[in-house]
């Protein structure tokens, strides 16, 4: 998964911000924040176009 990677290599702090056209995408990266200790900030749809940022925690 490319998130994977952009989070190895961003900082503690950074914002990332993600774009998915997968639906499960929604449950994918919240699940991948609560387990790693990211913040996830926001989600929006915009019709199949889903947005997330999520704040790199301290791992």
């Amino acid at each position: 998964m490319l998130l994977h990677s952009a989070v190895r290599d961003a900082k503690a702090g950074d914002h990332i911000v993600i774009l998915a056209t997968d639906p499960a995408s929604e449950r994918d990266i919240s699940k991948f924040c609560a387990y790693l200790g990211h913040t996830l900030v926001s989600i929006e749809r915009r019709e199949s176009i889903f947005t997330f940022e999520i704040i790199k925690g301290a791992v």
